[in-house]
């Protein structure tokens, strides 16, 4: 069976990784609201999975 849960979290850890690094990076301040707002909506959709 899949894990989804798993995958949910390694990808969210590495996207959030790589949000702090490039944030260090003014010329990147658009890539990072690109996968800041991605890994929020994944975050909301994770959580409203979760309560049905």
């Amino acid at each position: 069976m899949v894990n989804y849960k798993k995958m949910y979290f390694i990808m969210c850890s590495a996207a959030d990784d790589a949000i702090t690094k490039l944030s260090n990076i003014p010329a990147a301040d658009e890539a990072v609201k690109i996968l800041s707002d991605a890994l929020l909506e994944a975050e909301n959709i994770f959580i409203e999975a979760g309560e049905k």
